[in-house]
């Protein structure tokens, strides 16, 4: 029976960033510059996750799925096919890009990959916000006229925020982070992102950071996916083709238990620890491998949020 793997992070450093995982999950950054990202759990040929402890320690995801692809995620799954979820924690410190996603329908057209993804806001500042979505009557004409006046944000809805909200956004929606957010964002293996509009910022090189409008408008118009809309309390966050979210809250002493042979999970800890066969606290993001049995106990009143529903044949 496998145990639950736990990855070293990856952190990475943006324009955008800040230090803010230090202090609201109690890592280790490196060096001093703003880091904007921690990737949790990926299984890219650029990057990998690194199994922190246990029988696998020191061996990368795709090392694991490459001699347990049954065991990791079920008797269909082929050892050669990717993890299909990328997880991340964002420190967005100042505000994101205007960006998007391609749809599936376009996106090896456009030399991509499609992105839908989820953003659990585990803290945000007083009057923070996202933008989410284009406003009504917003056309990809004007939006394009929009670019060129520097006005992209007149057309996008804009959504405040504060902690426990969580937003659903498919591939094909335009959106932006504003300042003052930390966010847990899991979203399809994918690392394809069309930039719009980058409000007039350097990027840490000093140069203007390159933009994507052709990619961007393209998608844009491709788009069929519903408008976004916050959603917060327990039970089911967001279901799609590519996932299902659902939070469990659990007061002290309460259990959270999986089946051995159901489907593989991931458990995000978002508020509180919890104990089992190893403990899981504060922004840990822990892999339930299919052949894996688990018993969860809350040591404090604790917040999680269980990812499957990823390993469809």
């Amino acid at each position: 029976m496998m145990p639950f793997l736990l990855f070293k992070p990856l952190y990475q450093e943006r324009v955008w960033g800040g230090r803010t995982l230090e202090t609201l999950l109690g890592r280790t950054l490196p060096g001093t510059t703003p880091i904007g990202e921690s990737w949790e759990m990926v299984d890219r040929p650029e990057a990998q996750s690194v199994v922190a402890a246990g029988p696998w320690a020191g061996k990368t995801l795709r090392e694991v799925l490459a001699a347990h692809a049954a065991d990791l995620m079920g008797p269909a799954w082929s050892k050669t096919r990717p993890f299909p979820i990328l997880v991340k924690w964002l420190d967005c410190r100042d505000r994101l890009s205007v960006q998007v996603h391609p749809p599936a329908g376009i996106a090896q057209s456009l030399g991509g990959e499609p992105k839908t993804e989820n953003w659990f806001i585990a803290h945000a500042d007083p009057g923070a916000a996202v933008y989410a979505g284009l406003r009504a009557g917003v056309t990809r004409e004007s939006f394009e006229r929009a670019i060129a006046a520097g006005t992209v944000d007149q057309c996008l809805d804009r959504l405040a925020v504060r902690g426990g909200d969580s937003l659903l956004i498919h591939s094909g929606t335009m959106h932006a982070i504003d300042a003052g957010n930390v966010i847990l964002e899991i979203q399809q293996n994918s690392d394809t992102t069309y930039r719009v509009y980058d409000w007039g910022r350097l990027g840490l090189d000093g140069k203007p950071r390159t933009l994507h409008v052709r990619e961007s408008l393209e998608s844009l118009g491709a788009n069929t996916a519903p408008a976004p809309r916050l959603v917060r309390g327990k039970g089911v966050l967001a279901q799609c083709a590519e996932f299902t979210i659902r939070r469990e809250e659990l007061p002290a002493g309460g259990r959270l238990s999986f089946r051995r042979g159901e489907q593989p999970r991931i458990l995000s800890v978002t508020e509180g620890e919890l104990e089992g066969a190893g403990s899981l606290k504060l922004g840990d993001n822990a892999l339930l491998p299919f052949a894996g049995e688990f018993s969860f106990v809350a040591k404090t009143a604790a917040s999680v949020l269980v990812t499957e529903n990823f390993a469809r044949a």
